[in-house]
Protein backbone atom coordinates (compact mmCIF):
# COMPACT_ATOMS: atom_id res chain seq x y z
CA UNK A 1 0.00 0.00 0.00
CA UNK A 2 1.15 3.54 -0.69
CA UNK A 3 2.71 5.26 2.29
CA UNK A 4 4.02 8.56 1.01
CA UNK A 5 1.65 11.50 0.65
CA UNK A 6 2.58 11.81 -3.02
CA UNK A 7 1.66 8.18 -3.69
CA UNK A 8 -1.66 8.56 -1.86
CA UNK A 9 -2.48 11.68 -3.84
CA UNK A 10 -1.54 9.89 -7.05
CA UNK A 11 -3.96 7.07 -6.25
CA UNK A 12 -6.77 9.56 -5.61
CA UNK A 13 -5.99 11.41 -8.82
CA UNK A 14 -5.82 8.19 -10.87
CA UNK A 15 -9.22 7.10 -9.56
CA UNK A 16 -10.77 10.45 -10.48
CA UNK A 17 -9.19 10.41 -13.94
CA UNK A 18 -10.37 6.82 -14.52
CA UNK A 19 -13.97 7.94 -13.90
CA UNK A 20 -13.62 10.93 -16.23
CA UNK A 21 -11.88 8.92 -18.97
CA UNK A 22 -14.45 6.14 -18.70
CA UNK A 23 -17.29 8.62 -19.13
CA UNK A 24 -15.54 10.18 -22.10
CA UNK A 25 -14.99 6.80 -23.80
CA UNK A 26 -18.61 5.86 -23.16
CA UNK A 27 -19.73 9.10 -24.79
CA UNK A 28 -17.53 8.44 -27.84
CA UNK A 29 -18.88 4.88 -28.12
CA UNK A 30 -22.42 6.27 -28.06
CA UNK A 31 -21.72 8.61 -30.97
CA UNK A 32 -20.09 5.81 -32.96
CA UNK A 33 -23.02 3.50 -32.20
CA UNK A 34 -25.48 6.06 -33.61
CA UNK A 35 -23.60 6.04 -36.91
CA UNK A 36 -23.49 2.24 -37.01
CA UNK A 37 -27.20 1.80 -36.25
CA UNK A 38 -28.14 4.35 -38.91
CA UNK A 39 -25.96 2.46 -41.39
CA UNK A 40 -27.51 -0.91 -40.59
CA UNK A 41 -30.99 0.58 -40.97
CA UNK A 42 -29.97 2.08 -44.31
CA UNK A 43 -30.71 5.70 -43.36
CA UNK A 44 -28.08 7.65 -45.27
CA UNK A 45 -29.10 11.14 -44.08
CA UNK A 46 -29.18 10.09 -40.42
CA UNK A 47 -25.87 8.27 -40.79
CA UNK A 48 -24.20 11.31 -42.37
CA UNK A 49 -25.51 13.59 -39.62
CA UNK A 50 -24.37 11.15 -36.92
CA UNK A 51 -20.95 10.87 -38.58
CA UNK A 52 -20.50 14.64 -38.58
CA UNK A 53 -21.41 14.63 -34.86
CA UNK A 54 -19.05 11.74 -34.08
CA UNK A 55 -16.05 13.26 -35.83
CA UNK A 56 -15.36 16.06 -33.30
CA UNK A 57 -15.99 13.65 -30.40
CA UNK A 58 -13.30 11.33 -31.71
CA UNK A 59 -10.95 14.29 -32.17
CA UNK A 60 -11.67 15.44 -28.62
CA UNK A 61 -10.87 11.94 -27.34
CA UNK A 62 -7.50 12.13 -29.07
CA UNK A 63 -6.83 15.59 -27.66
CA UNK A 64 -7.70 14.46 -24.13
CA UNK A 65 -5.53 11.36 -24.43
CA UNK A 66 -8.18 8.64 -24.11
CA UNK A 67 -7.79 7.51 -27.73
CA UNK A 68 -4.70 7.05 -29.83
CA UNK A 69 -4.55 9.24 -32.92
CA UNK A 70 -4.38 6.32 -35.33
CA UNK A 71 -7.25 4.51 -33.58
CA UNK A 72 -9.52 7.51 -34.01
CA UNK A 73 -8.43 7.90 -37.64
CA UNK A 74 -9.11 4.22 -38.31
CA UNK A 75 -12.57 4.36 -36.71
CA UNK A 76 -13.46 7.53 -38.60
CA UNK A 77 -12.23 6.08 -41.87
CA UNK A 78 -14.26 2.90 -41.46
CA UNK A 79 -17.39 4.79 -40.46
CA UNK A 80 -17.15 7.23 -43.35
CA UNK A 81 -16.58 4.31 -45.74
CA UNK A 82 -19.77 2.64 -44.48
CA UNK A 83 -21.78 5.87 -44.80
CA UNK A 84 -20.49 6.45 -48.33
CA UNK A 85 -21.46 2.89 -49.32
CA UNK A 86 -25.14 3.57 -48.49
Amino acid sequence: MANSPQAKKRIRRNNNRALINGARMSRIRGFVKKVETACTEGKKDEAAAALSAAQPELAKGVAKGVLHKNTAARKLSRLSKRVAAL
